[in-house]
């Protein structure tokens, strides 16, 4: 197998500064925006077909040759990816959801979607020749890439909120990362550890600001293509904090159609955020390109507990596009609906998990979304990383 990823390209409207794929890279340059992996698409649909993946490997390196990391020796996996859909038929009988469907990212190794995006990232940042790295998290992702970066050999210092959820701080330390408590939200601990970076020569692996993350991200949505037989269901609502999941989502979605694997069609993407830190839906409501920071931003949700979004336009493009849309949810209700979708359906969420079932009823309501559609949740994480909710 052979990678056909070519280059780095901005994705800011009107820019499209082009950069190296065998460089170190963060954000554009030119303009200090998100860079994306672009691959030769016409290459690739000369030797790659949806046929060749029937007998590869369960995991989301099975779709190597449209991922940014050049030589399989440099991959570091703990067989992340390819997690299963259910059918979600007892809990659809709640509300009257004829076809609900749950993906469930929480049976990652690390317990959330984070696992597949530092798979990417620390397995690129490798093939260059990085030795330390460091980020910010606000829970999931810490775990994730200590125990990638202990993998792959590699040093790994990890910033994080002081209250971030306990079992996110010891699964870090536990895997031998430098943990570094702060007061402070996401995007103070964002700001400490670029300038760690900057000081110790570190590569810095934040949320889009590197842009191997999101490749990561983008084969949930090639699974979800696979999984539903190339036909993609009419809604996805998916939690949102930094939104690596949208937008990777979105993209592979596009790499596909180009690819000749699906048509045009497209799911609704549907954000859901908690009303004490929402800037995407407030961005979205008020039409606006770029979210606003969000100040005193507090939900229990700690992957949703982003003030600031580095590629917020990324996702109210991919809302927007698709017809989707957006809503806002109570902490209670998230919480109240963790016990629900267990008892009904056996799948014990995270509480972003869960802020999916309560905003897809909102949406029901609003009439943005039909009870009869093809509706997809996503389940970012176990909720076993939230003991203290449980």
């Amino acid at each position: 197998m052979r990678s056909f990823v070519v280059n780095l390209e901005c994705t800011y409207p009107g820019c499209g500064e082009e950069y190296s794929i065998d460089e170190l890279n963060k954000l554009c340059i030119k303009c200090g925006r998100v860079l994306y992996a672009r691959y030769d698409i016409n290459a690739a649909k000369k030797s790659l077909s949806k046929e060749d993946l029937i007998h590869r490997d369960p995991n989301m390196w099975r779709y190597f040759e449209m991922m940014p990391v050049k030589d399989p020796k440099n991959v570091i996996t703990l067989g992340e990816g390819f997690t299963p859909i259910f059918h979600a038929e007892n809990l659809g009988q709640v509300e009257g959801y004829s076809n609900l469907y749950i993906k469930d990212e929480g049976l990652n190794p690390t317990g959330s979607f984070k696992a597949r995006g530092l798979s990417a990232a620390l397995s690129k940042a490798k093939e260059l020749g990085v030795k330390k790295v460091t980020m910010p998290s606000a829970g999931n992702a810490a775990g994730a890439m200590a125990a990638y970066a202990a993998a792959g050999n590699l040093e790994a210092h990890v910033f994080m909120p002081k209250d971030a959820p306990i079992m996110n701080q010891k699964e870090t330390e536990l895997a031998g990362a430098s943990l570094n408590l702060i007061d402070g939200l996401i995007n103070d601990a964002g700001r400490i550890s670029n300038e760690f970076a900057d000081k110790e020569n570190l590569f810095d692996v934040s949320t889009l600001k590197e842009p191997y993350r999101q490749e990561g991200k983008k084969t949930m949505g090639y699974e979800i293509a696979e999984q539903f037989k190339w036909n993609l269901p009419d809604t996805i609502v998916y939690p949102t904090g930094g939104g690596t999941g949208i937008v990777g989502m979105w993209k592979a979605f596009n790499e596909m159609e180009e690819l000749g694997w699906i048509g045009s069609k497209r799911p609704k993407m549907f954000s859901v955020q908690a009303v004490g830190c929402a800037p995407i839906v407030k961005a979205f409501r008020e039409n606006k390109m770029h979210a606003e920071l969000w100040e005193n931003a507090s939900t229990k949700a700690a992957g949703m507990r982003v003030p600031v979004a580095v590629g917020d336009y990324l996702i109210l493009e991919a809302l927007r596009e698709s017809g989707g849309g957006v809503a806002a949810i109570e902490d209670e209700d998230m919480i109240h609906n963790m016990r629900l979708i267990a008892s009904k359906q056996g799948i014990l969420p995270a509480p972003e998990g869960a802020a999916t079932y309560v905003g897809l009823n909102q949406l029901v309501s609003e009439g943005k979304v039909d009870k009869d559609e093809k509706i997809l949740l996503m389940n970012t994480g176990s909720a076993f990383k939230y003991f203290e909710l449980m």
